[in-house]
């Protein structure tokens, strides 16, 4: 009597060997499963407004239920646009330079895919948001890795070292501000030093500004379109998700040249073809008003403020944090444990739960910081001061 062997799955390379389950998800199990306050991942505790829920249900009921084109609903790309001037001075074109994505990280990954060829060169400047070195590594190009230095002002830019990294293979220089995880921002003399490096050269640009609307102390949000040299060679790309608190509506866009523009629809038309249809006519009616994004900047200091004020005098030491809705702090007065493990104490022992910023590195270099989001309510951030004063 014969036996049919068992069925098996072909072995599959993998595209990405490297990547395993994100330091987000780690962090964000261990602290359900300890029941930890979650100052980990980077979203809200708290709900959106509820006129913009309405103005989604009333796109919904008007029947913008179908596929809307693929750049995007019209009226969305229009009210960008007319945001974007406003702002930063800088006119797109409405139907050749602006376009709809489902999230900022998908706005991120098909600007690296439609630019980056086999062999291509990408300056990464780390710490790093994650999804960026895994896109470059799909698309054949090779990271090229820059750190960020730490003084007394925290985290800044070492221009000189991006410069030197510059070679015939540089196809493109992402930039992050303000930046996560650092909570750092980038200023007018930072845009100038970056023009300085790609003037000239054929290098285009990756502006990575989802916190644009959160910048503290008076400061201005310096994006790469105020600087038509930088604007001309840039995709700049936001989120309304996390402009508006709707992190799970996955809804961004990216802003580019039309000839940039062109090549990045061709890709994004293949991995998604299109977004949303009543969430942009929903987002469009919202954005009528710009006091929600306006007045964003005092709404997210003033949690900024509450969360410093509560871990002054205690034993860590605080960072600056002039955007984002990030805090990183020293922790070597307390413990020399590596980040991982503080963070994972954090979270068992001290009920907090905090994010390792040697998992922003793709070597995973130790400082003895890590992160925490204060995107919370003022009970949660209450909850886990109390708890962080302890220490």
């Amino acid at each position: 009597m014969s036996h049919t062997a068992a069925p098996t799955t072909p072995v599959l390379q993998s595209r990405l060997p490297a990547v395993g389950t994100t330091v987000f998800t780690r962090m964000s199990a261990l602290a359900v499963q300890a029941n930890a306050v979650n100052l980990g991942q980077g979203f809200p505790d708290f709900a959106c407004e509820r006129s913009l829920i309405q103005a989604v249900n009333d796109a919904m009921q008007a029947d913008f239920n179908q596929y809307p084109m693929m750049s995007g609903a019209p009226v969305l790309r229009q009210a960008i646009v007319a945001k974007v001037a406003s702002l930063y001075g800088h006119q797109y074109d409405v139907e050749r330079e602006i376009t709809v994505t489902a999230g900022a990280t998908q706005a991120l990954t098909t600007a690296i895919l439609c630019c980056v060829h086999p062999g291509d060169e990408v300056i990464v400047i780390e710490p790093t948001y994650d999804s960026y070195v895994p896109a470059i590594t799909l698309s054949g190009g090779v990271p090229v890795l820059v750190q960020m230095e730490t003084g007394a002002q925290g985290y800044s830019v070492p221009w000189t070292k991006v410069a030197a990294a510059v070679t015939p293979r540089t196809r493109l220089i992402i930039i992050n501000t303000p930046h996560n995880p650092t909570g750092s921002v980038l200023r007018a003399s930072d845009l100038q030093a970056l023009a300085e490096i790609v003037r000239g050269t054929d290098i285009l640009l990756l502006s990575d500004e989802v916190y644009e609307h959160m910048v503290y102390d008076g400061a201005r949000h310096e994006s790469v379109c105020r600087y038509p040299e930088l604007a001309a060679r840039a995709f700049v790309v936001s989120s309304f998700g996390k402009t508006y608190h709707v992190t799970g509506w996955k809804v961004g866009y990216v802003a580019a040249p039309a000839s940039l523009m062109a090549e990045f629809r061709k890709v994004h038309q293949y991995n998604v073809f299109t977004v949303n249809t009543p969430m942009q006519h929903g987002l469009a009616a919202y954005m009528a008003d710009p006091s929600p994004y306006l007045q964003l900047p005092a709404f997210y200091q003033r949690k900024r403020d509450l969360f410093r004020a509560g871990l002054h005098g205690s034993r860590f030491e605080l960072l600056p944090a002039d955007g984002t809705y990030f805090q990183c702090v020293r922790y070597d007065k307390i413990s020399g444990q590596t980040e991982a493990e503080f963070a994972e104490w954090l979270t068992t022992e001290i009920k907090v739960a905090a994010i390792p910023v040697s998992a922003f590195y793709q070597q995973g270099k130790e400082s003895g910081i890590v992160r925490f989001c204060f995107a919370k309510k003022d009970e949660t951030l209450t909850l886990a001061l109390e708890r962080l004063q302890k220490i």
